[in-house]
């Protein structure tokens, strides 16, 4: 009789910085897991109001047909392909270049590869195009993963835990990034740092045993005496899994 998520209605305002947050199993990331298919909801509907094209119902659609939509997805550990370099890793993301040996030998237009070098510039890789992303430090790895995201072009980029394992200065630049991002794309972020939260969120979500508690800015949800009591109130839980 557990469910992860009822009741939950919520409206995510495009090129909009919305964070979801919430203690451990309220239901965060099962929101993502719906949302981009990973999950199928057992009542409910995901619609996707694309900016130059008609209304997508995303429920019932496979997760790569949602992610050629428009919809991408960043996970809390760094999927980067360890063992090829930056430029490699961003060819495979390319659209239309899904397998790992046709990319790798794949000859980019001059269009793609300036494509790519202005979201690795974005990101702040562009140096380092050449080497193998194992030996990208984490944030750096983190970065990667989301520039992979960024050169398919997504109208809405899902991140969990974009800020997970990083320092202040690591933090502050992934925070100063996404706010460059929303300028092309929603942004939609469940995170457990709140320090992180206060830097960027445009709105915030508060989801606790699978409900909304609250919505509103920054401001109005850390004044609310009901977040503190089930969720701030225990500390926070910097960077705990969801």
């Amino acid at each position: 009789g557990f469910k992860a998520l009822t009741d939950v209605d919520i409206n995510i305002r495009r090129h909009d910085i919305h964070f979801f947050i919430g203690p451990n199993g309220a239901g965060k990331t099962t929101l993502l897991d719906i949302i981009c298919a990973k999950t199928k909801p057992t009542v409910g509907t995901i619609h996707f109001y694309p900016e130059k094209r008609d209304e997508i119902r995303l429920t019932g659609m496979k997760e790569y047909k949602i992610v050629n939509e428009g919809v991408g997805r960043k996970f809390q550990v760094p999927s980067v392909f360890v063992e090829l370099t930056v430029m490699e890793n961003m060819i495979l993301s390319l659209k239309g270049h899904k397998g790992i040996w046709q990319s790798i030998f794949y000859h980019l237009s001059p269009e793609d590869e300036a494509q790519i070098l202005e979201v690795l510039k974005k990101v702040g890789l562009e140096e380092r195009t050449g080497i193998l992303a194992g030996s990208l430090a984490h944030g750096e790895k983190q970065w990667l993963e989301i520039a992979m995201q960024l050169v398919q072009k997504p109208e809405i980029i899902m991140l969990d835990e974009p800020a997970a394992g990083m320092g202040k200065r690591e933090t502050f630049k992934t925070g100063d990034l996404l706010k460059e991002i929303k300028k092309e794309c929603t942004v939609i972020v469940v995170e457990h740092d709140m320090e992180f939260v206060k830097q960027i969120a445009d709105t915030v979500t508060v989801l606790h045993e699978g409900k909304v508690l609250m919505e509103g800015s920054v401001t109005e949800v850390l004044a609310d005496e009901t977040v503190k009591a089930v969720y701030l109130g225990r500390g926070g839980e910097r960077y705990a899994d969801d």
